[in-house]
């Protein structure tokens, strides 16, 4: 399970990344997390309100639904766990039908793709960093 949900975060760490560059935001500097050399601290802050609903969800339906098992991973000699070719290809496929998954937005109210959600939040609290906004509106999923 770990090897899935360290790739889903991996993804899902990239996407937050984009998206706060989109929108003129140093993914560098964050809030929640400290910041490091190397290390996308408001990419990982943005990633908190994202994770249950789009990595975490995902890896237990997969895994809920027999779609992995466990001759899906490969246990290296170190001790590592990772997916196979063909599981991380049939992952890559659910995560991007995922994304297309639409939601109403609960601060907007538009319907978008659950992949633009990301986006959303990065505007938002761009607006929010530069006085638009009175408050960063968190995104909460129900």
């Amino acid at each position: 399970m770990n090897a899935l949900l360290s790739f889903f975060y991996a993804l899902l760490g990239h996407d937050c990344r984009s998206a706060l560059e989109a929108h003129g935001l140093d993914p560098q500097v964050g809030f929640l997390h400290a910041d490091r050399p190397g290390r996308a601290s408001l990419a990982l802050d943005l990633m908190e309100e994202l994770r249950s609903v789009l990595a975490d969800r995902l890896a237990l339906s997969l895994i809920n639904r027999r779609q992995l098992a466990p001759g899906d991973f490969i246990v290296e000699d170190a001790g590592g766990v990772r997916l196979t070719d063909a599981a991380r290809k049939q992952v890559l496929v659910a995560w991007q039908e995922r994304k297309r998954d639409e939601l109403t937005h609960p601060f907007l109210g538009e319907t978008m793709p659950l992949g633009l959600v990301a986006h959303a939040q990065a505007q938002l609290l761009a607006r929010h960093l530069r006085g638009d906004l009175d408050g960063y509106p968190g995104f909460v999923w129900k």
